[in-house]
């Protein structure tokens, strides 16, 4: 399955994929290794079918939708998006892993608790410099919080 992936922008690699097709999408993790960056903050692509409600277990069962979701750290998720298809997520996943490195996801709004020092280093590991704005991520996909 993961050569459904071929097209992933340079610094993001398959870390998994699974037969009932969900995935993880995983940028630059020889560089978050504790030593160079803090591991658990590895940025993150999911694309499961798996349900979002809020209680324990639930990612377990299996909807007729897919959803891509990018996490910055396990705490700290970024967009989410919806499609109808296997096939469409993953094209939106490669779609948000290019996105995040063209600077377009503006991961340094997504921290409540500012971080510059490790947002900075991120932003120079990334080379963009400076994130853009969440108007500039915006592609008209609806996030949820609950399917």
């Amino acid at each position: 399955m993961s050569d459904d992936y071929d097209d992933l922008p340079d610094g993001w690699q398959v870390w998994a994929d699974e037969h009932e097709g969900r995935s993880v999408l995983t940028y630059r993790p020889d560089v978050f290794n504790t030593k160079d960056f803090p591991a658990p903050c590895l940025p993150t692509i999911y694309v499961t079918n798996g349900s979002r409600k809020k209680r324990p277990g639930a990612s377990q069962v299996s909807t007729d939708v897919w959803h891509v979701s990018l996490f910055l750290e396990p705490e700290i998720e970024g967009p989410v998006e919806r499609y109808d298809s296997r096939p469409a997520a993953v094209d939106g996943a490669v779609d948000l892993a290019a996105r995040f490195v063209d600077g377009a996801i503006d991961y340094r709004g997504l921290y409540q608790v500012p971080r510059e020092a490790y947002l900075d280093r991120l932003d120079d590991l990334v080379g963009s410099g400076n994130a853009g704005s969440a108007d500039e991520a915006d592609n008209g996909s609806e996030p949820t919080d609950e399917e």
